[in-house]
């Protein structure tokens, strides 16, 4: 299954993971290696962006935890995953690539009414 695009503009989108938790990308347009290569304005609107994104998962979700993650060492490029973790889903405490937990059926509120909230904010924000 292709990643859904969830929001995009000239610098930047937020693409949403295929996964059994609330799982989110935020990509800069330019394939930047490291996060020192970014120019100082788009690190800015990079944290703004997370932000908001950490801000309507907790306030849409309610969950145990929220985890950041920016590794790029499969696709060297600078991206940072923002993801809800719930002590149900299938790998917690362990991160996602970590080693399997349990077998989940988590139950979580509307997807596609956090993705509106997510795109009103970001829209909002950046336009």
């Amino acid at each position: 299954m292709k990643n859904m695009i969830i929001y995009e503009d000239f610098s930047l989108y937020v693409e949403k993971e295929d996964s059994e938790i609330p799982w989110l990308k935020i990509f800069t347009k330019e394939p930047y290696k490291e996060l020192s290569d970014v120019p100082i304005g788009l690190r800015k609107k990079l944290w703004e962006t997370y932000d908001l994104i950490e801000y309507e998962m907790i306030h849409y979700y309610n969950p145990k935890k929220i985890n950041m993650a920016s590794f790029a060492n499969i696709l060297p490029r600078v991206h940072i995953h923002v993801m809800a973790r719930f002590e149900e889903d299938s790998y917690f405490p362990q991160p996602m690539w970590g080693e399997r937990q349990r077998d989940a059926k988590l139950t979580l509120p509307n997807e596609e009414e956090f993705h509106r909230r997510v795109f009103h904010a970001l829209t909002q924000k950046h336009n």
